[in-house]
C-alpha cells in the first residue's frame, strides 16, 4: 500500500510542476525517489547494492526461492523489500538499490556514508560486460522518462552500441567512476560483502552460502541447491517467458517476447562484451578500462594491477 501511496505522491507534485523546466522537474522527482530510498535505507536489515545490469535480478530470484524453501512460502514471492519481511519476521528487510537517487536526498555525492553503519553486499560485475547489458536495456526496456531522470541518450535516439558503452553519461565511464567511488569508500563500511558476478556464475551455491551467512540467515545445503537450481538462466527464461512473477511490476516481465533482447535475463554470458566490438574498438575499451578502474575488483588487466600496486 506505502508503495502504491509514494508513487500517486510523486505523480501528483510531478503533474502540479507541468510548467516547471524540465531540469527543475528532473531535480525534484530524483530528491523524491532518493527520500524514499532513505526510508528503506533506515529500516532495512541488509542493502545490495549494484550499477544496473549487474546480476542484481538474478540474486534477487535466488535469495526469494531461498527464503520461499526456509519458510515454506509461494514461489510467487519475489523480494521487493519488507514483503516477505511482512509474511515472516525472520527474512530480513532487504533494500535492493542501484545507488541512483539517495545522494540527491541526503547531498552526500562524494562519499557512501549513509552506508557506513549498514550491512552492505556490494555486487559487481566486469563493467565492460555491464555496458553492454545497458545498451540492450536502454534500447529494449528503459522508459523514456527513466532516460532522462539518469541521463541517458534521447529516447530511441540512433546511437551505436559502441558509441553508447565509451559516452561518458551512460556507457563505461559511468559505470567505472561508480565502482571507483565504492572501491575508495569501502573501509569505511563496517559491514560489507563483496560479491562478484563472475564468482557467482563458476561457484553459485559456494557464494549464496556466503551471503546468506553474512545477512545472518544461514541455510542448509538443501535450501541452498534448490535455490540455485529455480534460479538458473535457463528456468528464469522460462519464469520470464510465464510472466510468473507480474506481480512484482516490470522487473521479470518481456518488452517483446518475440525479441530475446528486451527480455531482463538476456545471454548471461561472462566476457560477451566481446561479441559486439570490432578488434580496434576492444582495443579502445580495454585502454579506457585499465587506465581508469581501480584494480580492487580484479578487473583491470593483470600487468595494470602491478602497477598501480606499485605506485
Amino acid at each position: 500500500m506505502h508503495v502504491i501511496l509514494k508513487k500517486i505522491i510523486r505523480e501528483i507534485t510531478l503533474l502540479l510542476m507541468f510548467f516547471f523546466p524540465e531540469e527543475k522537474k528532473i531535480a525534484v522527482e530524483r530528491w523524491l525517489r532518493g527520500r524514499e530510498e532513505s526510508r528503506k535505507l533506515k529500516q532495512a536489515g541488509c542493502v545490495v547494492i549494484s550499477f544496473g545490469k549487474s546480476g542484481r535480478t538474478w540474486l534477487r530470484v535466488m535469495l526469494s526461492r531461498f527464503f520461499q524453501v526456509r519458510h515454506g512460502l509461494s514461489e510467487k514471492n519475489l523480494i521487493g523489500f519488507d514483503n516477505l519481511h511482512r509474511k515472516n519476521s525472520e527474512i530480513p528487510a532487504i533494500f535492493f538499490t542501484h545507488d541512483n537517487y539517495l545522494k540527491d536526498y541526503t547531498g552526500h555525492s562524494q562519499t557512501k556514508e549513509d552506508y557506513y553503519d549498514k550491512k552492505v553486499v556490494l555486487l559487481v560485475r566486469d563493467p565492460r560486460d555491464v555496458a553492454v547489458s545497458q545498451y540492450f536495456q536502454w534500447k529494449f526496456r528503459m522508459r523514456a522518462r527513466k532516460k532522462n531522470l539518469n541521463q541517458y541518450p534521447a529516447h530511441q535516439e540512433n546511437i551505436s552500441i559502441y558509441d553508447f558503452i565509451m559516452d561518458p553519461q551512460a556507457g563505461l565511464p559511468k559505470i567505472i567512476d561508480f565502482m571507483n567511488l565504492w572501491a575508495h569508500e569501502m573501509p569505511q563500511i563496517k559491514n560489507i560483502l563483496v560479491v562478484r558476478y563472475e564468482d557467482m556464475r563458476v561457484q553459485t551455491a559456494d557464494v549464496l552460502e556466503k551471503i546468506v551467512d553474512f545477512m545472518g540467515t544461514p541455510g542448509t545445503g538443501e535450501q541452498i541447491k534448490e535455490a540455485v537450481e529455480f534460479s538458473s538462466v535457463e528456468n528464469m527464461k522460462k519464469l520470464e517467458q510465464k510472466k510468473t512473477f507480474w506481480l512484482s511490476g516490470s522487473r521479470m516481465v518481456p518488452k517483446d517476447r518475440k525479441n530475446p533482447d528486451s527480455y531482463k535475463v538476456r545471454r548471461a554470458k561472462v566476457g560477451g562484451y566481446r561479441d559486439y566490438f570490432e578488434d580496434g574498438q576492444i582495443v579502445e575499451i580495454e585502454k579506457l578500462l585499465n587506465e581508469t578502474l581501480s584494480p580492487v575488483f580484479g578487473y583491470a588487466a593483470e600487468e595494470h594491477v602491478k602497477k598501480a600496486v606499485n605506485t
